[in-house]
């Protein structure tokens, strides 16, 4: 026991003096609810890590958010997607506080920005005020909490950011409290044979490993037989004690023979390195299953600067007769902690299970263009598209091509480009770059046009085809009638859909005067609050106009009155 006390002790300044970095009693509460999360900092998300947390808001909207300290609003961005409406505030001490998914901003800041829509004619607006144009004072209310942008719930998320390099640090390391006593959950343990010889439990590829639980609440993995360099990786969670919700870890410690090998943990990273994701996962893991296996050895074209300690990059070079103890430490940022002992015997086996070699007609140089012809359609992915060389698997067509799969990321933007020549200039109008779903429904790309040449520009592999669109969008009315007095109500509503293209624009008037109707797509309404604008004359007509994203669009029409 006092051994096991020791080793606590000695890791706990490694992995926790991040802690000791950050104010402590400088930043309020955002909320005057408890704080219960949703969702972790630096929790694995599609793509990228999750830049600060999200904190429940007891399933509702409208609670007041409160300034974390004295400061200055920065930024405010209006977004249909992403970050929803959100709120940026700088503060002397040289952070950035951020607030995103608002239901709407404190009466002031609403003022200011409704005044920027108005003037744009645009409900999607970014503004960066002038420093000390809009100041607020700690504790006042600054918004309120919402649901917009890509938020798939009510809660408000909220970042700590350093303003002078705009990098995000986890909000929990500077004295919030969050209740949590509860270890990080382990779902899996996986073995991966990484050099040409390697072999781990006689498999030449990835292998699922089995671990039981011991008395101390520690995981022990059956004996690994392995030969040559080989690596660990494990899929988990945390959870936090007021909430059932599996968030991601804080740390992850690796240790061979006692030696550190590998050590991460997410106190901050950039955002430019966020991408980079895909390579600490097992991406064609993830791809097949939908589950995120985080590698404890560093691949070659891995650029994160989460690392605090690497040893041989966490690869473990296995010899013969050689035994090795790995210990995986997996830790919340509380320090409660999951701890994992994987026992490895060198031994020299044939594999049972031989390494992949599927081989297809066309090579991917991933340091070097390439450039694919697929009939219908030419694909080209620029220099470092990819991580790594591969064989790539193409499907030729005029109307439909096929890029390989979901299992393998790309990095960067690569080009489509559909001939569409052979159609005549008006079904040109109507047609569109699709790329097509797991249930093969066709998924709008944003499709340049140019002279009988479509293309579209994607980090997502996949199937694409080209597709047409002949179907306006629909408006129907949500809250009101035609002809029907309206002197109560606080807002009007709509409903706008389109069927296949999806909704580009919409625009909309009250007696010729353009107004403000926020649109929210996740329940496909389009909303107008009558204290916006003071309506001249008791009768009002109504014009709304929606634009799907080939061009067809659709006129409502409707009379009310109000005074």
């Amino acid at each position: 026991m006092r051994f096991y006390i020791l080793g606590i002790l000695l890791l706990t300044p490694v992995l926790f003096q991040a802690q000791e970095k950050y104010p402590q009693d400088t930043f309020q509460s955002p909320l005057e609810i408890p704080l219960i999360l949703a969702g972790t900092f630096g929790e694995l998300r599609s793509n990228h890590f999750h830049s600060g947390i999200d904190i429940k808001t007891e399933r509702r909207q409208g609670l007041p958010v409160l300034a974390i300290a004295d400061g200055t609003v920065t930024r405010i961005k209006v977004s249909l997607w992403g970050y929803g409406k959100a709120l940026y505030v700088a503060h002397p001490n040289g952070y950035t506080s951020v607030y995103a998914h608002l239901q709407k901003f404190g009466p002031e800041i609403e003022a200011y920005i409704k005044e920027i829509q108005y003037k744009k004619r645009s409900f999607e607006v970014e503004v960066f005020p002038d420093y000390g144009e809009l100041k607020v004072t700690k504790g006042s209310t600054i918004a309120y909490s919402g649901n917009t942008g890509g938020s798939s719930g009510p809660h408000l998320h909220f970042e700590i950011r350093s303003s002078v390099s705009e990098k995000p640090t986890n909000p929990l390391l500077y004295g919030y409290e969050v209740r949590d006593a509860t270890n990080p959950t382990l779902l899996g343990l996986f073995g991966y044979p990484i050099s040409e010889d390697a072999v781990v439990n006689q498999s030449a590829r990835k292998i699922q490993l089995n671990f039981s639980k011991q008395p101390d609440g520690s995981f022990l993995a059956d004996k690994v037989t392995a030969i040559g360099e080989i690596g660990f990786g494990f899929n988990g969670f945390d959870r936090q004690d007021m909430a059932a919700n599996k968030n991601g870890v804080y740390a992850v410690k690796q240790t061979v023979n006692g030696k550190v090998y590998s050590e991460y943990n997410f106190e901050t990273f950039s955002f430019g390195e966020t991408r980079y994701i895909n390579t600490l996962i097992d991406y064609a893991h993830y791809g097949k299953y939908s589950q995120r296996i985080q590698k404890c050895f560093k691949e070659p074209h891995n650029r994160l600067g989460i690392y605090k300690t690497l040893h041989n990059n966490g690869k473990i070079t296995v010899k013969p007769g050689m035994t090795y103890n790995v210990e995986l430490l997996i830790l919340d940022i509380e320090k409660n902690q999951t701890k994992v002992i994987i026992p490895v015997e060198g031994k020299r086996e044939d594999p049972k299970i031989s390494r992949d070699r599927d081989k297809t007609d066309d090579f991917i140089i991933a340091d070097k263009p390439n450039n694919f012809d697929l009939g219908g359609a030419k694909v080209y992915f620029p220099a470092n598209t990819f991580y790594e060389d591969f064989y790539i698997e193409l499907k030729k067509g005029q109307d439909t091509v096929a890029i390989h799969n979901n299992t393998v990321p790309a990095h960067r933007n690569f080009t489509i480009s559909f001939d569409a020549s052979k159609y005549s200039s008006d079904d040109q109008k109507q047609m569109f770059i699709a790329r097509l779903d797991d249930r093969m429904r066709p998924r709008y790309a944003k499709t340049f046009k140019r002279e009988g040449s479509f293309t579209t520009r994607t980090r997502s592999l996949g199937t694409y085809t080209l597709a047409k669109d002949t179907i306006a969008p629909e408006i129907s009315p949500r809250n009101f009638k035609e002809k029907q007095w309206l002197s109560n109500y606080s807002y009007l509503s709509l409903k706008i859909s389109d069927d296949l293209s999806g909704i580009n624009t919409y625009n909309a008037t009250i007696n010729g005067e353009w107004i403000l109707m926020e649109y929210e797509p996740k329940t496909k309404t389009l909303t107008y609050n009558f204290d916006d604008k003071i309506l001249d004359g008791t009768q009002c007509d109504l014009k709304v106009v929606v634009t799907d994203n080939v061009g067809n669009s659709s006129t409502f029409r409707s009379t009310f009155f109000r005074k």
